[in-house]
């Protein structure tokens, strides 16, 4: 690489977030030929992107190397040294040397070859596509909007690329592994009136779950507080013991009504009242029946994701590519109809490369058998097909119509 540039197409502030994120410029938007599709499955072709970071006080004082050495151990001291002489590390959009120390508020640009992680292949359905509301079928395993690893293999960005559906307010969110109605709006005004109507609790939400056992006829209301362990990834389910201390969850409550059984599983209809995290999945743990594929509410040994090897932690996700001799690309890789045998050029000293999935990622995850099917407020509902996991086989009981 001639000079000690950055990746050729690529320049400081080309995909730049605060904070060390990243986030979408219009200098790099997602668009259809960004997409490989294998397997079913949909992969974004690797490309360069600016991680940026600010200096920490207790970073401030460090060399830029002992720096990246010392917090981010998932790269040997050798390659920040190399990253730092091709200019693959710089500080405030300048090339520095490798004895530079750092100060406090700087910033510090990290260029990355990224690989985001696969999603289900397919489009995103549009349910209704109206003057200033979208509705869309969301297929599970694909987050909403860019976070963490994924920026354009997201519902926002699919949107954008597949249908020019840009600049979209999301209503409501479902978790990634969640599928169903996502209700987004096209003007910050109408957004503005669903958040009103959300915040004075004008809104109902409806669910389908397949859970497991028999689950009681009748509706049967949890009202049980639920804490977020943002550390484990997952809620529990609180409620006074009667000995005077209170619960430290916020407060829940979810209505729900048995659809139809087959002696194994119940179709469990899901009226969430709040809008807590994992509130339907943990109220219905809370009460002897869990989602039937929820391993993270099935078990009570439970492995946090923090300590799981399978996730991609923050060393391995800051690492970029080394460079080469040669100027890199990203080159056209096919479109959606090649299945197999796309080729596209590779930064030669990537650890992905020429894989197109990240490091760690779990090609075994499946989604969740919970799924949004109406969102209804004071003068308006929108409904969304229910999935193939809903209809059992011999069931006994009342039937479902989408």
């Amino acid at each position: 690489m001639a000079g000690g540039a950055a990746p050729r197409g690529f320049s400081p502030g080309m995909a730049a977030g605060a904070g060390g994120g990243g986030g979408e410029t219009p200098s790099n938007p997602p668009e259809r030929q960004d997409y490989i599709f294998r397997n079913g499955r949909r992969y974004v072709r690797p490309y360069y992107f600016e991680f940026i970071s600010h200096v920490k006080n207790r970073w401030a004082g460090k060399t830029i190397v002992d720096l990246f050495t010392d917090e981010f151990k998932g790269r040997p001291r050798e390659y920040y040294v190399r990253a730092v002489n091709c200019g693959r590390l710089q500080v405030d959009d300048q090339m520095v040397h490798t004895d530079y120390i750092v100060q406090s508020s700087q910033k510090i640009s990290h260029f990355l070859h990224r690989h985001e992680p696969p999603v289900l292949g397919g489009d995103i359905t549009i349910l209704q596509n109206e003057v200033d509301v979208v509705t869309v079928c969301k297929p599970a395993l694909v987050p909403v909007h860019p976070c963490g690893q994924y920026r354009k293999n997201t519902v926002v960005g699919i949107l954008q690329a597949e249908h020019g559906l840009a600049s979209l307010f999301p209503v409501h969110r479902l978790d990634r592994l969640v599928s169903g109605l996502l209700i987004f709006a096209k003007n910050a005004d109408k957004a503005e009136s669903f958040r009103q109507q959300i915040e004075t609790s004008l809104l109902q939400k409806e669910y389908v779950a397949k859970v497991v056992g028999v689950f009681p006829d009748g509706e049967q209301i949890v009202d049980a507080n639920v804490h977020f362990n943002a550390r484990e990834g997952r809620s529990t389910a609180e409620v006074c013991d009667g000995n005077g201390k209170a619960p430290i969850g916020k407060q829940a409550c979810t209505k729900f009504q048995r659809i139809c059984t087959d002696g194994t599983h119940s179709i469990v209809l899901c009226k969430p009242v709040t809008g807590r995290t994992h509130q339907i999945r943990v109220h219905l743990k809370h009460i002897g029946y869990p989602i039937a594929n929820d391993e993270v509410y099935l078990s009570e040994n439970f492995s946090p994701r923090s300590s799981k090897g399978t996730r991609i932690n923050r060393a391995t996700t800051l690492a970029c590519s080394l460079p080469s001799s040669e100027p890199d690309s990203c080159a056209d890789v096919g479109n959606k109809d090649t299945e197999v045998g796309e080729e596209f050029s590779i930064d030669p000293m990537c650890t992905n490369c020429p894989n197109l999935a990240p490091l760690g990622y779990d090609a075994d995850e499946e989604g969740l058998w919970l799924h949004c099917v109406r969102y209804t407020g004071p003068d308006w509902s929108y409904e969304c097909p229910y999935p193939d996991w809903v209809f059992l086989d011999n069931v006994s009981g009342k039937k479902l119509k989408s």
